[in-house]
């Protein structure tokens, strides 16, 4: 693993020992990737995935931010339709900036609230 790797795993462990999910209200967890990027619905207690977005299925060319807030929107969607208006936002230990900002901001203005 790289220093890099090392810095947002230690950042995400450090993050997890408060962030924790209800079924009142989830987290949404955001994985990035090089190329994708996917957002979770996660009630903790149960251990159970409620709602799932990537970008893998989007097939439009647009830039990486682009996408990353069609994935935020689409999370949106699916997680109103489960029933749940609000979310712990968990980062994953990343920075908030770039494609993670997008994808919250753009999951705000589709109705998610946190």
């Amino acid at each position: 693993m790289t220093t890099k790797e090392l810095r947002r795993i230690k950042i995400k462990r450090r993050v997890r020992k408060n962030i924790f999910g209800t079924s009142e209200r989830p987290r949404l967890s955001v994985f990035r990737s090089n190329k994708q990027i996917y957002a979770q619905v996660i009630d903790d207690i149960t251990g159970k995935t409620l709602a799932a977005a990537s970008s893998q299925g989007i097939q439009e060319k647009a830039t990486k931010t682009q996408i990353a807030a069609k994935v935020g929107e689409l999370i949106a969607k699916k997680s109103q339709e489960a029933g749940i208006q609000a979310v712990v936002f968990d980062r994953n230990g990343y920075l908030y900036h770039g494609r993670i900002k997008e994808l919250a901001e753009s999951a705000r203005k589709s109705g998610l609230k946190f």
